[in-house]
């Protein structure tokens, strides 16, 4: 190989800008600001580094503009389709605007969330939104520790401006629609059961509201154990129910698409009875709609969301307010 056309080291660097290996490193690593280095020399080795055709860190790089147009987004799952659908959504949107969307799973762990929020910091995005988070004050405080702008999709928090779905409104009117559904279909007033979540979510304790208030409009009570919020996954509402055998009509209120799958499981291992239950599931999949006993879904308006989100990216001084979005109810 050409003597001249050997891959370039940092040693090389450093003669070429008549400046210490160390220095280059710093700039290359993108830590020359700690180490007050001049941003003159830091521009100068970019440019050998370029010229030389070295590998730039992506953080290094940054030094070329006033602004990185990054926006990092941590999502707690891609295994259902509304998270799906808001990280797909989210890099289309941003691209469309001239920014670079990062997007990170952090499978609903807070430790792993922090992690995650520390390492988008570190590649200086302009705005980090934490969706569906665990704990998206602890994110808010590190970003605004760092003068980085916070914003909670999907879950609120207290200390950055959040945008929601309306979960209580949208759990009220699906509830309401299963049950007129158990009456016209079954013959029968309820109440129902509800399936899935968690009751320290927010978003759950909201359906969870609408649910109970929808029964009150009617003058039922639900008993305490028809509230099985044991969690999010199908194993979880498959527990929920796998000992529980309907002797009669029965109606369900399923607390996401995740859960439905526990749900379905059941429903599908039933023996006898299965004509005589009616169910309804807060998100929306489009294949819901050819199970047996679906009445309705509640879907997520993920673009209107993710629209008012975007208005709020790189506004300053922003009230930590929530914005809620309404949801769309569809009757099967």
């Amino acid at each position: 190989m050409d003597k001249d056309k050997k891959k370039k080291t940092i040693y090389d660097l450093a003669v070429l800008a008549e400046a210490s290996p160390s220095a280059v490193s710093s700039v290359l690593n993108g830590t020359w600001e700690k180490r007050r280095i001049s941003k003159k020399l830091a521009e100068k080795v970019m440019k050998i580094a370029e010229n030389q055709g070295y590998n730039l860190n992506a953080q290094a790089s940054l030094l070329r503009r006033d602004k990185s147009n990054i926006v990092g987004m941590i999502v707690p799952k891609y295994d259902n389709r509304y998270f799906g659908e808001i990280a797909e959504q989210f890099e289309a949107m941003a691209r469309s605007k001239g920014m670079f969307p990062v997007v990170t799973c952090t499978q609903r762990d807070p430790e792993l969330e922090f992690e995650a929020a520390k390492e988008l910091v570190g590649y200086q995005v302009e705005c980090l939104i934490s969706t569906g988070a665990t704990d998206p004050d602890r994110i808010a405080a590190f970003c605004k520790a760092a003068g980085v702008q916070a914003l909670n999709l999907d879950l609120p928090g207290k200390d950055a401006p959040s945008v929601i779905s309306d979960n209580y409104a949208g759990a009220r009117d699906l509830t309401s629609l299963i049950l007129r559904r158990c009456r016209s279909d079954l013959g029968w007033e309820g109440p129902l059961r509800f399936i899935g979540g968690r009751l320290s979510d927010h978003n759950t304790a909201a359906r969870l509201d609408g649910f109970m208030d929808a029964h009150k409009e009617l003058g039922l009570k639900v008993p305490n154990e028809n509230i099985q919020a044991s969690g999010y996954s199908a194993k979880a509402a498959w527990d929920s129910l796998k000992d529980f055998r309907p002797f009669g009509p029965t109606g369900i209120f399923v607390n996401s698409t995740i859960s439905l799958e526990g749900v379905v499981r059941w429903h599908s291992q039933l023996s006898e009875g299965t004509e005589n239950i009616r169910f309804g599931c807060f998100d929306r999949d489009p294949f819901g709609k050819f199970l047996p006993g679906n009445v309705g879904m509640v879907e997520q308006d993920v673009l209107q969301m993710l629209e008012v989100l975007f208005e709020l990216i790189g506004q300053p001084n922003l009230e930590n307010k929530v914005t809620l979005i309404p949801c769309n109810l569809e009757e099967f």
